[in-house]
């Protein structure tokens, strides 16, 4: 089974999933799934179109938004990411290779409604370090928001 973190309510991020790690997901309440891995990063990874089906048959809705590791800083990934936990059904799932790069898209999404403290320690909570990454973050809460 891959590692599997709520890092807010409703919202989950994973290590690579498998097949059968579809299977488990209705049981644990997910309602749609996100691949943020692109195919082919490794030989042994599950192809986002064998995902897709495994998904729609457990009744998942699946979508497929490949974000290459030295991109989840990227304004459009993270508007993509944002774009997606605003419009699946949830909870969601969001998985890539170890987890890492979907909580860091997730931080950059959610640090305007959570804050940034608050994202960075779901994050180092989940084993993900972003405090790196503070600066970055920081340029997604809209100070005329707050």
């Amino acid at each position: 089974m891959a590692n599997i973190v709520e890092l807010e309510q409703g919202v989950f991020v994973a290590s690579q999933l498998s097949e059968a790690d579809f299977d488990l997901l209705p049981a644990m309440g997910i309602r749609s799934v996100v691949a943020n891995r692109p195919d082919g990063e490794a030989d042994d990874q599950l192809p986002h179109k064998a995902a897709e089906d495994a998904a729609r048959r457990n009744g998942l809705e699946f979508r497929y938004q490949p974000v290459e590791s030295v991109a989840a800083t990227d304004e459009g990934a993270v508007a993509g990411f944002r774009h997606l936990m605003r419009t699946l059904k949830g909870p969601i799932l969001f998985y890539c290779r170890t987890g890492s790069r979907s909580t860091i898209l997730w931080a950059q999404a959610a640090a305007g409604r959570l804050g940034v403290d608050r994202v960075i320690d779901a994050a180092k909570q989940s084993g993900v370090d972003l405090d790196p990454l503070r600066d970055v973050i920081e340029e997604w809460v809209d100070p005329l928001a707050a």
